[in-house]
C-alpha cells in the first residue's frame, strides 16, 4: 500500500489549524488552482438506482489518526478530518449507523480481513498491488504531480521544451523521479532524500523549481515558509502508471455489496453538492 507522505511538522500545523478552504479543478487544462472549482469523480447524468440495503444495519468503518487534513485526532481524542466526515455523510444518506475507529495504518488490511472492520477510508491508493488484497469503489480524489517553482520565476507552465536543460528537484527513488525520467528526459533532475530536505532547498533558493505529490505541496504552499517564496507552475500530472488509479474506500476482495452501496453513496453526495462542501471545507489550496 501507498499514500503521500506529509512531514511531521506539516501534520503538526494542519491539526492545529482547524478546517480549511478548497480551491481546486479536476480534468482541466492545467493552469494555477482557482476559486470555486471541486474535483468529480462521478458521471453527472447518471440514474441512480438505491441498491438493496438487506442485511446492512451498520458500517464499521476502519482508519487512523494521524494523517491530516484526511483523517486525524483532535486534542479531546475525536476523529476528524476530510475522509472521516465523508464516512459520516455515507452513513447519513444510506439512513444506516457507523462507527469509525482509528488502527495504525499498518494493521488496517489485517483488521478488515479479521473482521473487525468492514471498509477502510485510510488514503489507500488504488493500484496493482492494493487491488490484489483488497476490492475498492471508484476513487473519492487522486493524488496529482505538481511543479512547484520560485515565485519570481516566469509563470509559464513547466513543459518539457520549457525545462530542456533546466534542473528540477526531487525526492530520489519515487514515482516522481520517474516520471521526470521518462516524461521530462532532457531535464536535469537533482534528486533529495526527502520531501522535507526538497522543499528547503526550493525556499532557500538552491534550486527554483521542483517536482513531486500535489496534495503534500499544497499544504506547504499554505504554510508560512511556502507562502513566501514559492507557488504551484502549471497543472497536474495524473499518469496512473506512476500515481497509481486514485483513492477509494477499501472493503473485503469480493464484497460487492458494500462496493455497489457505497459507490452509490458516493455519487448520491456528489450530486448533493454534500461532497463539494465537504471538500471545500479541508484543503487551502488547489492540488490539481
Amino acid at each position: 500500500m501507498r499514500r503521500i507522505s506529509i512531514d511531521p511538522v506539516t501534520k503538526h500545523k494542519i491539526c492545529s489549524a482547524g478546517l480549511f478552504t478548497l480551491l481546486a479543478v479536476i480534468g482541466q487544462p492545467a493552469h494555477p488552482a482557482s476559486a470555486g472549482f471541486v474535483p468529480s469523480f462521478w458521471e453527472p447524468q447518471s440514474h441512480l438506482v438505491k441498491p438493496s440495503l438487506e442485511g446492512l444495519r451498520s458500517i464499521r468503518f476502519l482508519t487512523e489518526d494521524d494523517y491530516p487534513p484526511f483523517h486525524f485526532a483532535l486534542p479531546d481524542g475525536r476523529l476528524s478530518g476530510f475522509d472521516v466526515d465523508l464516512a459520516r455523510a455515507i452513513c447519513d444518506e444510506l439512513g444506516i449507523s457507523c462507527t469509525i475507529q482509528a488502527r495504525r495504518f499498518d494493521t488496517l488490511i489485517d483488521a478488515l480481513n479479521g473482521d473487525q472492520g468492514d471498509a477502510i477510508m485510510a488514503a489507500i491508493r488504488i493500484d496493482p498491488q492494493s487491488r490484489a488484497k483488497l476490492d475498492f469503489t471508484g476513487p473519492y480524489y487522486s493524488t496529482p504531480a505538481r511543479f512547484v517553482s520560485a515565485a519570481a520565476l516566469e509563470t509559464a507552465p513547466a513543459t518539457p521544451e520549457r525545462l530542456r536543460g533546466k534542473t528540477v528537484g526531487v525526492q530520489a527513488q519515487s514515482a516522481h523521479e520517474a516520471y521526470l525520467s521518462a516524461y521530462f528526459p532532457e531535464t536535469m533532475r537533482k534528486a533529495y532524500q526527502s520531501q522535507e530536505q526538497l522543499r528547503e532547498a526550493l525556499a532557500s533558493g538552491a534550486i527554483d523549481t521542483i517536482f513531486g505529490d500535489g496534495i503534500s505541496l499544497s499544504l506547504w504552499l499554505e504554510s508560512p515558509a511556502g507562502q513566501q517564496c514559492c507557488r504551484f507552475r502549471g497543472g497536474p500530472y495524473l499518469g496512473s502508471g506512476f500515481f497509481g488509479e486514485g483513492v477509494g474506500i477499501a472493503v473485503k476482495k469480493g464484497n460487492w455489496q458494500l462496493r455497489q452501496t457505497l459507490d452509490y453513496a458516493l455519487t448520491s453526495l456528489a450530486k448533493k453538492g454534500t461532497y463539494a462542501n465537504l471538500y471545500l471545507k479541508y484543503f487551502p489550496i488547489g492540488f490539481y
